[in-house]
């Protein structure tokens, strides 16, 4: 796929729509005004403002700057204004120091060669080409020598004058875009011609949408039929004076735009496959159906159509298996209303000790049901906790394996955030942490081993995105130093992007990245528990790679929390029904044999089976990926 790269984003098929506020002339020439422009960027959710750069006597003749009645009507009308709003080389300097400041793309449109040769010294990553340039071949040729992308708009122009420009970039290696255009301020809707953008994609570039009409449905339209960027015209007051302001977007209508176009783009996903949500799942456990069993069925008894019921909730057999079912012989003992199996099937599901990956696996357990799991004699126990039971003794068993204990994740309702910018919730959350590390300790004698403790950093908001980051982390810092971790090693861990905590659309805001995590995690000494469910999710969501993330985070894994993902928020799926593809799992982290769990949504019901299957499906993908080498 075509991509261009501008600083750090990606841009092309498959990554977010890039999103340009188009300030252009709309400060009027007021460097305060400009200013404040780029303020509401930022709150919008813009990626890059755009400004426009003349020089105004290499583009117009003496006679019109002198006298701009020598000029017809549309001239006489726009000549003064771009001399009145025209700022100056001193004045950039300050917008690219600002935009800097608040973490927002320069961008800007060079109308002649010594506009072009100024932006060179402001370090711009991309130069735009606005409509009126595109057939400004010498132009064009002095852009591409300074070896930056280009975003080319195509109003104005024909589709003979378009191949003409494409022609010439591709001939001498230009990295480009195109944005489909209609060059009048504002444009009829008529007149926009939206599908001719699926033409522009035929030349084997980035295509986007560069709009000047009333409102935000064709932009966010664009979005939906694959638009790389938008670029919208923003303005305080559409009534203000000025060429541009009608066919701007006021801040309220901008920040809906970019609202909008992130919905839309996360609700197309990649229509490659059907997967199952977090909502989807907890809903289909309590309004699904299976087969149960219509009266008591004593073993050696054919099950036949009157000894079936479909009832809720979804804990057994699904009813497709119904025909599967009819005909065989009972081997256990089924009391009426009670869910058939997969082992009413046949389906064997049991440990195979020689064949299992060489890590040191173990189960999610609690105080109340660890012992059932350990006829699979695991290598660890991993104890999930709530705030109750760092209150309740250990029952004081002593093991021949390792100890891992994950801290609760919230208490009374309130999140654990070691992140959060509120002092009370992060100190608090910080007594949380380190109650659970006490109670590491005291377990600790009854194992073997150093134990592990998994904590979850936090930075997680409710519906909309924290964006100061440094802050997050620096939080985060903080909190680590504050805790006393001694004797035990403290694990944080990778999180997914929508987390699911008592409902609501939750974000989490850091510690998803592999490379933000090794830049945390590596300078105070510390490892990391790697949960592939949550990362596989987060690549979904940034459109990173998976693998390359994985590969990146390998040396700084202390512990695997192992399960499947699809879509942006259905995590903990079983092995083998998410898009992890975990033969090339295995390839890539190689001699990995340190500790882990299958954390599989509902493993621990009956006895464990889930975990049970999991760990089938990793040993076969291991053995799978070690044919391979």
């Amino acid at each position: 796929m075509p991509i261009i790269k501008i600083g750090d984003r990606l841009i092309g098929d498959g990554h977010p729509t890039y999103i340009i506020a188009e300030i252009g002339v709309n400060h009027n020439g007021i460097l305060a005004l400009a200013m404040k422009l780029i303020d509401i960027a930022v709150d919008c959710g813009a990626d890059a403002v755009k400004f426009q750069k003349r020089t105004l006597d290499k583009l117009y003749a003496k006679k019109y700057l002198d006298n701009v009645n020598a000029g017809e009507k549309t001239l006489r009308y726009m000549l003064p204004i771009l001399q009145q709003v025209e700022l100056s080389e001193k004045d950039y300097y300050e917008i690219v120091e600002y935009c800097e400041k608040k973490n927002i793309t320069f961008l800007c449109s060079a109308f002649d060669i010594p506009a072009a040769d100024f932006l060179e010294t402001l370090n711009m990553p991309a130069y735009k080409v606005a409509s009126a340039d595109l057939t400004n071949l010498p132009l064009l040729d002095h852009l591409i020598n300074k070896g930056k992308p280009l975003i080319l708009s195509t109003g104005m122009s024909r589709l003979e004058e378009v191949e003409i420009t494409v022609n010439f970039l591709k001939e001498r290696g230009a990295k480009f875009a195109l944005l489909h255009c209609n060059s009048t301020y504002p444009a009829a809707f008529e007149d926009i011609n939206l599908r001719f953008m699926e033409r522009l994609r035929q030349f084997g570039v980035p295509v986007g949408y560069s709009g000047h009409e009333r409102g935000i449905a064709v932009s966010t339209v664009a979005s939906v039929l694959g638009a790389s960027i938008i670029e919208r015209h923003l303005t305080l007051d559409r009534t203000m004076d000025g060429p541009d302001h009608a066919a701007s977007l006021e801040p309220q209508g901008f920040k809906k735009m970019v609202r909008d176009i992130e919905q839309v783009t996360a609700a197309l996903g990649t229509g490659e496959e059907k997967f199952i949500s977090r909502g989807e799942i907890l809903n289909r456990e309590v309004l699904g159906k299976s087969l149960v069993a219509a009266k008591s069925i004593q073993p050696g008894e054919t099950i036949t159509a009157e000894k079936i019921a479909v009832k809720g909730p979804a804990l057994g057999i699904s009813p497709q298996n119904y025909l599967k079912l009819l005909g065989r012989t009972a081997e256990r003992v089924i009391e009426e209303d009670e869910p058939f199996l997969e082992k009413d099937l046949g389906i064997k599901i049991e440990l195979d000790n020689s064949h299992t990956l060489p890590m040191d696996y173990g189960f999610t357990v609690r105080f109340r049901d660890f012992e059932e799991l350990l006829a699979y004699n695991p290598h660890l126990l991993e104890f999930h906790c709530t705030d109750q039971d760092l209150d309740e003794p250990y029952p004081g068993t002593d093991f021949d394996f390792q100890l891992v204990v994950h801290a609760p994740e919230f208490w009374d309702r309130t999140l654990v955030d070691l992140c959060a910018s509120d002092e009370e919730q992060r100190n608090d959350s910080v007594a949380l942490i380190q109650k659970a590390i006490n109670l590491t300790r005291e377990m600790a004698p009854h194992f073997v081993g150093k134990p592990k403790v998994i904590v979850h950093p936090g930075a997680m908001s409710l519906d909309n995105p924290i964006k100061d980051h440094k802050m997050l982390y620096d939080n985060l810092h903080r909190s680590v130093e504050q805790i006393d971790h001694e004797g035990v090693e403290m694990l944080l861990e990778n999180l997914p992007p929508h987390p699911w905590y008592f409902g609501g659309q939750w974000l989490t805001n850091a510690f998803m990245d592999t490379y933000e995590i090794i830049d945390f995690v590596k300078p105070l000494g510390l490892n990391m528990c790697f949960d592939t469910s949550h990362s596989k999710l987060y690549c979904n969501w940034a459109h990173v790679d998976f693998y390359d993330q994985v590969q990146a985070i390998l040396p700084y894994i202390g512990h695997l929390h192992l399960s499947d993902a699809a879509g942006l928020d259905g995590e903990g799926l079983q092995i083998g029904e998410g898009t992890i593809d975990w033969v090339h799992f295995f390839k890539v982290i190689g001699d990995y044999h340190g500790t882990m769990i299958p954390e599989i949504w509902r493993g621990h019901q009956r006895k464990g089976e889930g975990f049970l299957i999991a760990i089938q499906r990793l040993s076969d993908a291991y053995f799978k990926a070690q044919e391979g080498k």
